[in-house]
């Protein structure tokens, strides 16, 4: 005798996927935080409790800000199916550009010199990725193409800057984007105001998709949740905060690199799900044929999408540069590989229309969690780069799959 359908079995996975839609949860950011914790779990035992140290810890975050920073701007590039080859070199020129400015046209350790050279810098990198971007827009010339270019270019560009030497060194307060922190009693300050604007932005949305007459996740579960995260914040804080090495009268805190990559993903996560700009991105992603039917201004999404990750560029290159108190030609070596990686990971999907600024975020930290586990246990440079290689493979085969499944 036939059962019928509900008499029929139903495997663990689907029963998984089953549960993450009543609760409209993504059960891929949820296999992605599985896999991370699974990741530190494996290095806190084979390092035997070195790597959830504080130390360690305070040390992965500052190594994930650059590449989780620039992911967030490579999300939307990929999603409107184009790439970006060119960023590690535009750092590494943005960051000599900056360090010119300090020690060449404005005098070393002057009052303004090092905000001048910030806006310089951004200024700069805005107008190099919207150039770009320009190109590919007006001129329908493929994105590998044009910033394949751009990765010979402003390495040489750099070059021609110095002669290959480095710029060093740096202004002083410069160098605190790169490694300074804000103190133990400031990072609760910043811990309490992000879980306060959380629960706020919570309550907000559960009230809006109310008032339209979308679902909405039951209460408990939405609750659940908001304090899942306070308690994710207050554990981050305190162990930021127990980083006392070297002493300092207050503390570490959190480093100025994270707080920087905090505030800009904040701003991303804005732009790509509540403003025009972030639905056209991913409406032309999607289908651009549909989009420029539709009146959206494909040319300017591209152009501006190629200018934002260039600012973003900038800013990755302050942090950079401030942290080694130099800016040397070398910077940026194969960034532009890390960057793609993360937000491929993260779940973006290289075939366009798809991907989230928080899975870029989760995946720059997965990387960088296995490179430094790997650094604890003494593993060389060549099987690092060979085991990073196969995450990305694994990642992009998970999402043709993952792709499959959806259809």
């Amino acid at each position: 005798m036939e059962r019928t359908a509900a008499e029929r079995p139903v495997s663990v996975g689907e029963r998984l996927r089953q549960v993450s839609q009543s609760v409209q949860m993504d059960t891929r950011l949820l296999a992605m935080i599985g896999a991370v914790v699974a990741i530190w779990a494996f290095f806190e035992i084979a390092s035997g409790g070195i790597f959830l140290s504080p130390r360690n810890l305070w040390n992965l975050s500052v190594q994930t800000s650059v590449t989780a920073l620039l992911a967030t701007g490579m999300v939307l590039i990929i999603v409107s199916r184009n790439i970006d080859l060119s960023i590690g070199s535009l750092l590494a020129f943005l960051g000599i550009l900056g360090g010119f400015v300090q020690t060449e046209v404005l005098p070393l350790e002057g009052t303004h010199s090092w905000w001048i050279s910030i806006l310089v810098m951004i200024g700069a990198g805005a107008l190099a990725g919207g150039m770009q971007g320009w190109l590919i827009a007006r001129f329908a010339i493929p994105a590998f193409v044009v910033t394949l270019g751009g990765l010979m270019f402003w390495r040489g560009a750099g070059w021609l800057f110095t002669q290959g030497r480095t710029v060093t060194p740096l202004d002083t307060t410069y160098s605190v984007f790169g490694g300074g922190s804000i103190g133990e009693s400031w990072s609760w300050v910043v811990g309490a105001t992000g879980f306060a604007l959380l629960a706020l932005l919570t309550a907000w949305k559960r009230q809006r998709r109310k008032a339209l007459g979308f679902q909405v996740k039951p209460a408990s579960v939405e609750l659940a949740i908001v304090a899942a995260v306070g308690a994710l914040i207050a554990a981050f804080v305190a162990t930021m905060n127990g980083y006392d090495f070297p002493r300092t009268e207050d503390g570490r805190g959190i480093p100025v690199p994270v707080l920087i990559l905090i505030v800009v993903a904040a701003v991303m996560i804005y732009v790509a799900n509540m403003t025009r700009f972030g639905r056209y991105i991913y409406g032309y992603g999607g289908n651009p044929e549909a989009a420029q039917l539709a009146g959206v201004n494909t040319r300017r999404v591209v152009i501006t999408s190629f200018a934002l990750i260039g600012a973003l560029t900038a800013i990755g290159a302050v942090i950079s540069t401030a942290r080694l108190n130099a800016a040397p030609l070398s910077i940026g070596n194969l960034l532009e590989l890390q960057v793609i990686a993360a937000a491929v990971i993260g779940g973006t999907s290289l075939s366009g229309g798809t991907g989230t600024i928080l899975g870029a975020l989760i995946g720059a930290l997965l990387m960088q969690s296995l490179q430094n586990g790997m650094v604890l246990l003494g593993v060389q440079s060549a099987p690092q780069q060979m085991i990073m290689a196969g995450v990305l493979i694994f990642a992009v085969w998970f999402d043709v799959i993952y792709q499959k499944r959806r259809v």
